[in-house]
């Protein structure tokens, strides 16, 4: 994980966690963006604690967080990072038409019929009982086993490591 990657997750933490607090929350999240200092502190051979001591003395809030590399991140250098997975099923696949009734502004799935008239009378029953605008749209779906033909997961290498950033500074009021 880079600094941009560890800051944007802090932030995205501090979000669910304190809210929006309108504009502030005294987090990460009310902070400007960031700089990495890791050359400075590289450079300093002051510890760590010493270090952001003096760098908190000399911040302002208008400058936003900064941040030093802890332990330096190890990317994956495996030639294929990822893995496939075929999933076989035994048999002829059967495909048949649907209409498939859903909610119109979720998206959601609400009941599939081999018959237009029967698919309808679903839509305006849901729409009656919910106020929701719902559309029946026609699809082709395998009559039985799963459609899944293949997953595709990530390969880790053996070596690899995520970056540990540690970030300080003042939030903007």
């Amino acid at each position: 994980m880079s600094a941009k990657e560890a800051y944007e997750r802090a932030v995205a933490e501090a979000d669910d966690y304190h809210g929006h607090q309108e504009g502030y929350s005294g987090a990460i999240n009310a902070t400007p963006g960031f700089s990495d200092a890791t050359v400075k502190y590289n450079n300093s051979k002051l510890p760590r604690y010493n270090f952001i001591e003096d760098r908190l003395s000399k911040l302002t809030k208008f400058q936003g967080a900064e941040c030093i590399c802890i332990k330096k991140p190890k990317p994956n250098t495996n030639r294929i990072k990822t893995q496939v997975e075929h999933i076989v099923e035994a048999g002829t696949k059967k495909w048949v038409l649907l209409y498939c009734v859903y909610e119109a502004w979720s998206d959601k799935f609400i009941a599939s019929f081999e018959k237009k008239g029967e698919a309808v009378a679903r839509a305006r029953q849901h729409t009656e009982n919910t106020k929701a605008e719902t559309h029946v749209r026609i699809e082709k779906k395998l009559h039985k086993g799963i459609p899944l033909t293949a997953k595709i997961t990530y390969k880790k290498a053996k070596d690899e490591a995520e970056g540990e950033w540690e970030f300080y500074g003042w939030a903007s009021c």
